[in-house]
């Protein structure tokens, strides 16, 4: 429910969030350099743990300003979050091994909702300013840890279901005629695909080192 709430709060916030980035300008360079799924989770990962590790010392001391600074860290974490989901979705879309990288979100996730509950249970006295962001981020490290410990074949197919199932909601909104060109299109790439030069012989596959 808290995510469906912040769903529609950014929604209608979106000019405003648009200009803020939930990264800083390093960060998005080291997820630029990192190609490969795995690394980009174990980023995301290391980036939500610095969040709260700032959360937690700036908690530490009641100094002005506190709770802005806590309530813009909290909403960057959770973002960081949401960033780890989608980028294990569109691996597992891939087909993509993330085991390892899954291993290391949910271990660090773990940990990261056992800290966002502690510090919900301390009540600072500065609280009610950002509670709401501090359910969201709870929430959402929750739905996220559950997901990570799924079974990775289980989950792919639910990533495939609900993408077939989008698709299938956007061409309902379509015309008819732009229905048929999108699937033609779709199947001329599917053939070109098919038809890509190899050098390998008929049944030859290539071997992993």
């Amino acid at each position: 429910m808290l995510r469906l709430l912040m769903a529609f709060f950014m929604a209608v916030s979106l000019p405003a969030l648009a200009q803020r980035d939930f990264l800083t300008t390093y960060e998005i360079e080291r997820i630029r350099e990192a190609q490969e799924p795995n690394d980009r989770l174990r980023l995301y990962t290391q980036f939500a743990r610095q969040r709260l590790d700032q959360i937690q010392s700036l908690l530490k001391e009641d100094k002005p300003g506190r709770a802005v600074m806590v309530h813009e860290l909290l909403e960057q974490y959770t973002e960081i979050i949401d960033a780890i989901d989608t980028v294990a979705d569109d691996a597992l879309r891939k087909n993509l091994d993330i085991s390892a990288g899954m291993k290391a979100v949910s271990e660090a996730e773990k940990q990261m909702l056992a800290v966002l509950e502690k510090i919900n249970e301390s009540k600072p006295k500065d609280m009610s300013r950002y509670e709401f962001a501090l359910a969201t981020a709870i929430d959402t490290t929750r739905d996220s840890l559950e997901a990570a410990a799924e079974d990775l074949g289980k989950r792919t197919e639910e990533v495939l279901a609900r993408e077939a199932r989008e698709e299938k909601e956007r061409e309902a909104l379509m015309q008819p005629k732009d229905v048929e060109e999108k699937r033609a299109r779709e199947a001329k790439a599917a053939e070109e695909k098919k038809r890509k030069p190899t050098l390998l012989r008929k049944g030859e596959t290539i071997k992993k080192k």
